[in-house]
């Protein structure tokens, strides 16, 4: 979690946020681990459940899930693979995730929720909107990855399984990287944290991007009826996501020119209130 002392004022917590608990339920795939907050009593408002983007975990929303389960449940697990959840068998598909998420909700007991996804994570809000309508209310997604072909070839180049050098160049490589995508704001320790992440299972951490450059984002989300909210923030998918205008049966699309990765801990409360906003509204968007 990061350090909400060493951030500027403006940018620390206005609310105290709630305890978040860390937990394993069974899945499909074996076990799912999962991040958890929870107000100090029931709420009327539906459980927030938000998916990571990879190759990273449900790390990414540590500081804004305690935020958020001040006045609803909020849940973050680990996609199958990633983070301290067993891996499938085989490279899944985007759907196939989706379908263990179904198992997760079973798990925990969750007949209706809002969803909340993260690059390949909103990708899987996407899907399992579509395999469970009545079970999905509404999605915020932070970006709407749709790509080209052309940049699909690149992508899948780019992103295929690395290659593990004697001299830990690639270690180099990944951290160059995670330099270059930083957000406004990052520090060391942050991206650190985060980049620790990414490191964890080399042979397997490349299944997340595989199957998010297989999945037909652009069909897939204009089939959707349920509210969407994109949030855009300035990082590299931000051209990619303003390619949803227009395809969403009742969506819209929010700027973040002055955001980027790590907004989530360093905008906190700017970013719950989006949210909280979108999900709290009545109807759509």
């Amino acid at each position: 979690m990061l350090d909400q002392s060493a951030l500027p004022t403006d940018r620390r917590s206005m609310t105290t946020p709630q305890a978040v608990r860390r937990q394993y339920v069974d899945g499909r795939f074996g076990q799912i681990h999962l991040r958890v907050a929870k107000p100090d009593s029931d709420s009327e408002r539906l459980p927030l459940v938000c998916f990571h983007m990879s190759p990273n975990s449900s790390r990414i929303y540590q500081t804004f899930l305690g935020h958020m389960g001040c006045d609803r449940v909020a849940v973050a697990p680990d996609t199958p693979g990633f983070g301290e959840s067993d891996p499938p068998p085989s490279k899944p598909s985007i759907a196939d995730y989706a379908a263990a998420m179904t198992d997760f909700l079973d798990a925990l007991g969750l007949n209706q929720v809002d969803v909340m996804g993260y690059h390949t994570g909103s990708e899987i809000c996407v899907a399992l909107a579509l395999q469970q309508p009545q079970r999905v209310r509404k999605l915020v997604l932070t970006s709407a990855p749709i790509f080209s072909d052309e940049e699909l070839d690149e992508f899948r180049n780019h992103y295929a399984k690395p290659e593990i050098s004697e001299d830990g160049s690639h270690v180099a490589e990944k951290w160059r990287s995670h330099l270059y995508w930083a957000g406004p704001g990052w520090t060391m320790d942050h991206i650190g944290v985060q980049f620790a992440d990414a490191m964890r299972r080399p042979d397997i951490s490349w299944w997340g991007h595989s199957a998010a450059f297989d999945f037909p984002t652009k069909d897939k989300l204009a089939q959707v009826p349920q509210p969407v909210l994109v949030l855009n923030p300035n990082d590299d998918l931000v051209e990619h996501s303003r390619r949803a205008d227009g395809i969403m049966q009742n969506g819209r699309i929010h700027e973040l020119p002055d955001w980027g990765h790590g907004y989530l801990d360093l905008h906190t409360d700017k970013a719950c209130m989006l949210v909280r906003e979108f999900l709290d509204g009545e109807g759509g968007v």
